[in-house]
């Protein structure tokens, strides 16, 4: 289900060079996806990643989904995160050249826990951050330094890397909204319309609360 007509992008960050795909809308709100672990197969040709474009798409958002370094035909290596966290400054760099002013980042699995570490020191960068699936079994999140920098939390019930009760005292602890989906794995199969439909409620009350600042 694609909501908006998609174009090749490229750009660079530093020697690299970086694909993505840009969903362009009008207004000035954006958003940055991040996929998950290139080494096992991710890259923005992922259901997860194409579910939450075409959640933001259907609220007029400019949408940019973008390959990690190393990744499809993304120059460089795999930088086991840490320039990865570098490829998405960029990406929201790349954003901001096409006059989009309010970037939201969202993240999925290794794309949420690259995603948190930018978070950690760049978060003013960002209006609002979505995190799906971040895979704390398998990575450190430092949730200390998170404190209000993540405003949601999704994750499938039955998601084999990450531990949901510790995922839910975690998201309380730094006072992030947390949603589950009943039935749903790591990998989401079949379940992109219930994530779809989580991510529009966030999007829609978000949206409430940007006017509600303006007047």
């Amino acid at each position: 289900m694609t909501i908006v007509t998609e174009g090749k992008v490229c750009w660079n960050n530093s020697s690299l060079k970086i694909e993505g795909m840009l969903g362009k809308q009008s207004g000035e709100d954006g958003v940055v996806i991040c996929h998950p672990h290139s080494l096992m197969g991710g890259s923005m040709h992922n259901n997860v990643v194409e579910a939450i474009r075409d959640a933001f798409a259907l609220q007029n958002y400019t949408t940019l989904r973008f390959n990690f370094r190393g990744a499809g035909n993304s120059t460089g290596n795999y930088d086991e995160g840490r320039g990865e966290q570098s490829d998405i400054l960029s990406a929201h760099d790349f954003l901001k050249k096409n006059s989009i002013e309010k970037i939201i980042l969202t993240g999925y699995s290794f794309g949420a826990w690259v995603g948190s570490k930018v978070l950690e020191q760049f978060s003013q960068n960002f209006f609002a951050s979505i995190f799906i699936s971040p895979p704390i079994n398998l990575f450190d999140f430092k949730w200390d330094n998170l404190q209000n920098k993540i405003n949601l939390v999704v994750s499938g019930d039955r998601d084999q890397y990450c531990d949901l009760e510790l995922l839910k005292k975690q998201a309380n602890r730094i006072n992030c909204l947390m949603e589950v989906i009943n039935g749903a794995d790591h990998f989401y199969s079949g379940k992109e319309k219930e994530l779809i439909d989580v991510l529009l409620k966030f999007i829609v009350k978000y949206n409430e609360i940007k006017l509600l600042k303006k007047a």
